[in-house]
């Protein structure tokens, strides 16, 4: 533990709360949204703008501390916490700026796509960002940042005009494509290994307050042809149209029928953000009416109701290990080895998604962002998630001999927003030839390695 002088020293020259172990509200402080992680920093610095920040990367630095960030706290690795560190939390930092005219919003780097998506909509505009509303921006969006728009919009990064951050010697610098090029190249699915993002400023495009959705949802006996479905329906599907499939068990809820709750499922969750789109006019129809689903609609759907549609499933708390693959195509070899390799399906959380990853995604060069797989088709993302502490290793080793099956299928990496914490190697490979451009940037921007949650990029 710390000595109290050490406390107090940061506490008068912050303007937020400094909590320790002792203090009321620092379980709450340092929990995430993965009950597997419990660690406990040392200090815990709840800043409250910017000064605040630089004042906790200078203090760390100086004080020789380990440095974490923590933003959304959804990050299912757990990077954000770290045992006897000084935890800067960005919590409070929630800020956003619409401005409608220039179709732009600043983004405190506190926020989550929730409170984005709340602001951006009074004017009918979005940013392309995720599919749960309890995910923060920055972390989102320094892994990538994929979602129910990325096909017609691109990523996350894609819309990423400019960023500020507090570097390691304490400086608050401007990152976008005239100012720290490099820096920027890096923030946009580097991770957040070169600083404290404290603000974004985003693009903004005209979507919603209303958007065109189906939704279906089939047994898993059915699994073969609905999966072959999806991949021919994208695959001809305009770029204004996305739809992911995941396979999860069916809810204990309405309006899924009771006879089928906690049934192995697959669902196809559909959009056409197109405003000209109709029920009557729109390929989502096929979606809806595809095989014999046991609960199927094509209906406009508020985009803010879309954008937490799968938050239910994934409760705060509960357990998660999560892996990924970016996939070149779904074939009919790849389908047969999900099949053979989704029963046992355990955790009442678990759940496993593809997401079509061509469109706009696509239409950016490969080398233009630290985000490597412009072109995969499909990213697959294997999602553990269980209650009972006592089934960790069974449906940690499930996770692991399923992605390790798919590998033959797989482009390389994965999606290093779904990377476990035991992710090894398969950081360095989530970027490719990407990664050294990335490591003579972390020893421009960190040479001595204060932003090393990842320990992974390394400054030699």
């Amino acid at each position: 533990m710390l000595d109290t002088t050490i406390t107090e020293a940061l506490a008068a020259q912050m303007r937020g709360n400094v909590l320790t172990p002792n203090d009321q509200g620092y379980d709450e402080a340092r929990a995430l949204h993965n009950g597997m992680i419990d660690r406990k920093p040392a200090m815990i610095a709840q800043c409250t703008g910017t000064a605040d920040v630089i004042t906790c990367v200078n203090f760390a630095r100086d004080n020789g501390l380990p440095i974490r960030v923590k933003a959304g706290a959804h990050g299912v690795a757990g990077k954000a916490v770290s045992d006897d560190c000084l935890l800067i939390d960005l919590a409070e930092m929630n800020g956003v700026l619409v401005d409608p005219e220039l179709k732009t919003a600043q983004v405190q780097a506190g926020a989550r796509l929730g409170d984005l998506d709340h602001e951006t909509q009074k004017f009918g505009l979005a940013v392309p960002s995720g599919t749960d509303s309890r995910t923060g921006v920055a972390g989102l969006t320094l892994g990538g940042g994929y979602g129910h728009l990325a096909r017609r919009f691109g990523l996350t990064v894609d819309n990423l005009l400019a960023a500020d951050v507090v570097t390691a010697d304490g400086s608050l610098v401007r990152a976008s494509e005239n100012d720290n090029p490099d820096l920027f190249w890096a923030l946009r699915g580097g991770g957040g290994n070169f600083g404290v993002v404290t603000s974004f400023e985003f693009r903004l495009h005209e979507v919603g307050p209303e958007i065109l959705t189906a939704q279906s949802f089939h047994l898993f006996d059915d699994a073969r042809e609905v999966l072959q479905f999806y991949r021919d329906f994208v695959a001809d599907a305009p770029k204004e149209i996305f739809c992911v499939c995941l396979v999860l068990r069916v809810p204990p809820m309405p309006p899924f029928p009771e006879e089928h709750h906690g049934k192995i499922a697959v669902g196809l969750v559909a959009n056409d953000s197109r405003s000209e789109a109709t029920e009557e006019n729109t390929p989502l129809r096929k979606v809806a009416s595809f095989g014999n689903p046991i609960l199927s609609a094509v209906m406009p759907m508020q985009f803010t109701a879309l954008q937490s549609n799968f938050d239910a499933g994934f409760p705060k708390g509960a357990r998660y290990y999560w892996k990924s693959h970016y996939l070149s195509d779904l074939s009919d070899e790849a389908i047969d080895t999900i099949l053979a390799h989704t029963e046992p399906f355990p955790g009442e959380f678990t759940a496993f998604d593809f997401e079509a990853m061509d469109g706009a995604i696509s239409e950016v060069d490969q080398a233009a962002t630290a985000f490597a797989h412009r072109n995969a088709r499909f990213g697959l993302g294997i999602f553990g998630g269980w209650a009972d502490e006592s089934r960790d290793a069974e449906v940690i080793d499930w996770a692991r001999r399923f992605h390790e099956a798919m590998e033959p299928f797989s482009t390389g990496g994965g999606y290093v927003n779904y990377l476990p914490v035991d992710a090894g190697d398969e950081f360095k490979e989530s970027y490719g030839a990407n990664f050294e451009r990335l490591r003579e940037i972390k020893q421009r921007y960190d040479p001595h390695g204060l932003f090393d949650a990842h320990q992974r990029i390394g400054i030699s």
